[in-house]
């Protein structure tokens, strides 16, 4: 009888471990909340930052609305490309992102690289929001823009 339920509680055990560790992984791609804009780093080009620094962005589900991207339930998708918080740095296609490096690997092993969809209809042009990066704290977002990065922080934090 003690063997059978010490199995038991093992196989209990393996299988929170296991729920345990991909629910951790699941967070890591956080995107859906409300961001505010926080600062502009780089150069602005035609987009005058202080006209958007304070805005928000948000994000749910299949739906999104904001400063920089909107998606009314018009086929929203959405992927990420993990990266190691120098191969990111070293990647030459994020070189803006340079200067916020110190913020971005902050409490953070690992970037986050998400390129978010919709498709549109027949009355809103398809439309695509890359690069925005997150990081592991979930708690920041840096969107490149013209020849600068916009920060974002979760709204509650």
């Amino acid at each position: 009888m003690n063997a059978k339920r010490t199995a038991y509680t093992r196989g209990l055990a393996s299988i929170i471990v296991m729920v345990g560790t991909s629910a951790g992984v699941a967070c890591a791609d956080f995107l859906d909340t409300t961001w505010t804009v926080t600062q502009f780093d780089g150069e602005a080009w035609f987009v005058e930052p202080e006209k958007v620094i304070g805005q928000t962005q948000t994000f749910e589900g299949g739906y999104a609305e904001g400063a920089f991207y909107t998606c009314d339930f018009n086929g929203q998708s959405s992927i990420y490309t993990t990266y190691e918080n120098e191969a990111f740095f070293e990647n030459p296609e994020f070189v803006k992102f340079a200067p916020l490096r110190d913020d971005m690997m902050a409490g953070s092993q690992k970037l986050f690289v998400h390129r978010v969809t919709c498709n549109g209809n027949d009355l809103v042009k398809p439309s695509v929001f890359y690069p925005v990066v997150t990081n592991e704290t979930r708690r920041r977002a840096w969107y490149l823009y013209e020849g600068g990065v916009f920060s974002m922080t979760a709204q509650g934090e």
